[in-house]
């Protein structure tokens, strides 16, 4: 069995964002926004993470991957 290397491991647990969320959305979605303090907008931006990872996620990394021409792996 072959080491792992650390830059390999580095490279493939390296974050790239994918959206965020703003009071300017909340108002967009019909939300008052004078009383919504930081702390409130990060439980949102959290639960709002886990719901995509809940519902989506995984089939939109497939499919946008797909449509990418990213390969598969032979270990699926």
């Amino acid at each position: 069995m072959r080491p792992i290397k650390i830059a390999q491991v580095e490279k493939n647990y390296k974050d790239f964002p994918i959206t965020s969320v703003c009071r300017a959305d909340l108002e967009q979605a019909g939300f008052s926004v004078a009383e919504v303090d930081d702390d409130t907008m990060s439980e949102l931006a959290s639960k709002m993470a886990n719901a995509y990872c809940d519902f989506g996620f995984w089939e939109d990394l497939k499919i946008l991957a797909e449509d990418l021409k990213i390969n598969k792996s032979d270990k699926n």
